[in-house]
């Protein structure tokens, strides 16, 4: 932890000249990229199953990723195979069954981006079919998933797995994770985390995800992004959680909670609070200027607000707090604190503002016409980048640098941020949230390793039969009543 986590004006003095340096080099070094063009040769070649709402997102994204090309695609309707097809621009292969994908020897790595209670099987057959394999988040859906995959996947040394948490990927998270290892927000001890919607999902006829047959509600389609980002902030898994979910807006026939609020605890008392609503979306926090979602991280020494954005119209962001100083008993003699009763304390200079995280090609220099909000910017920013904390601007959504990423790691033999370990902990956390909401009660992470270790290979097989049957039927309901 850092000895004074305040950044006083002799600290940016000092600190001024090394943060002019890094500043240059940083110039330097991160000039504005100009894509390279790789060679066939050097493109992964990959196919994607299930061409969804998720399957076309992250197609629409890897237009803009040149290390892969897309070889093949799989869904069992037409008009998502055309569609994404004409997105994607490479002439794939078009399957309706995702074992004649899997058994195409021109596919070198698969993308898994089918409703959530299918990830296990087409994980593990990707896996013995030789490919390198991406799924989409949750990795798992079952007690019994989390056992099997983690037994399976060690026989597949050579073959990169990939889940996708892209905020792992996010240089304003990755430089968020910096700040707090270098002690810059002191002892973290609190996260909390929104994911404010207004409706949310709706039905529009059949929708897999309001549907616990399926799907793993909100637990697993939102808050699963951000406990995965308070386990890398943290460090490790929470020891237990408790919360509350209801049903209480959306009558329309869905069976998962239209809201949760959750509360995690990690070692050492640290506390994670989750909020995920559909009935507004209001996010108080970045001075109410992003919709939805984010999680403001917070420390002994200061705290730290951030968002990934919908890497759309608004790309990650971050707003730095520091924690005000406090009254010694030196000044209150002196007659520099108000008087107190009961001992009660004080703290200088009230409320503080948030100041955006600097970015390595941002112009520090204080100039003779900025005005004190905006000097006071730079210097907070150019105290840190004394501190060593420096990022590239974040010019790309990080699916896509995910997903470059993936294809990397296939080509070099590289490990993934969110690799195996991290999907199966995220997956976990899922899982035990909705657990201890249905069965109002406080669950222990350490119940998963016996929940559902008695479940066998053909017991799954069974389950997983029933749940295709009965989303096959429904599929074809919803296509027959349109």
């Amino acid at each position: 932890m850092l000895e004074n986590s305040n950044p006083t004006r002799r600290d940016v003095v000092k600190a001024a000249g090394v943060a002019t340096a890094a500043v240059a080099v940083a110039g330097l070094e991160r000039a504005p990229a100009i894509l390279k063009v790789h060679a066939a040769s050097d493109q992964m070649k990959y196919g994607v199953i299930g061409l969804g709402g998720r399957g076309g997102y992250l197609l629409k994204h890897l237009t803009k990723v040149d290390n892969g090309r897309c070889a093949a695609i799989c869904d069992f309707d037409d008009a998502k195979l055309d569609k994404a097809a004409a997105t994607i621009g490479t002439s794939p292969s078009k399957y309706k069954d995702y074992r004649e994908l899997l058994a195409d020897k021109n596919v070198e790595a698969v993308i898994i981006a089918v409703p959530l209670f299918e990830h296990y099987q087409i994980t593990k057959d990707t896996l013995q079919a030789g490919k390198h394999t991406f799924c989409e988040k949750s990795l798992v859906f079952k007690p019994e998933e989390i056992h099997a995959l983690r037994a399976l996947v060690p026989q597949y040394p050579k073959q990169v797995l990939q889940v996708g948490l892209q905020r792992r990927y996010s240089k304003f998270y990755q430089t968020a994770k910096e700040l707090v290892d270098k002690g810059v927000l002191g002892d973290v001890t609190h996260i909390h985390a929104l994911w404010h919607r207004n409706p949310g999902w709706v039905m529009n006829g059949f929708n897999w995800r309001l549907y616990r047959e399926y799907s793993g509600g909100l637990a697993a389609e939102l808050a699963s992004h951000q406990v995965d980002v308070a386990d890398w902030i943290f460090g490790g898994s929470p020891e237990f959680v408790i919360g509350l979910g209801g049903l209480d807006t959306w009558k329309d026939g869905r069976d998962v909670f239209d809201n949760i609020q959750l509360i995690y605890q990690y070692p050492k008392g640290r506390k994670l609070t989750y909020s995920a609503i559909s009935t507004n979306h209001h996010l108080p926090i970045l001075n109410n200027t992003r919709p939805e979602f984010g999680e403001v991280i917070m420390g002994t020494a200061g705290a730290l607000e951030i968002t990934v954005g919908d890497g759309e119209s608004t790309m990650p962001t971050a707003l730095w707090y520091r924690e005000p100083e406090k009254v010694t008993a030196a000044q209150k003699a002196e007659g520099k604190a108000p008087a107190t009763s009961a001992g009660a304390s004080y703290a200088l200079g009230g409320s503080t503002k948030g100041f955006p995280i600097a970015m390595a090609t941002d112009q520090l220099v204080v100039g003779p016409n900025d005005s004190f909000l905006e000097r006071e910017k730079k210097h907070a920013q150019r105290w840190l980048y004394g501190k060593g904390i420096m990022a590239d601007d974040e010019e790309r959504n990080p699916v896509e640098t995910q997903m470059e990423s993936f294809f990397n790691d296939c080509h070099s033999g590289g490990h993934p941020k969110a690799d195996l370990e991290i999907g199966l902990r995220d997956s976990t956390a899922v899982i035990l949230s909705n657990l201890c909401m249905d069965q109002e009660r406080r669950v222990y992470f350490k119940e998963m390793d016996t929940l559902g270790a008695d479940v066998t290979a053909p017991q799954m097989a069974a389950n997983l039969a029933a749940s295709q049957s009965s989303y096959t039927k429904s599929l074809a309901a919803k296509k027959k009543a349109s």
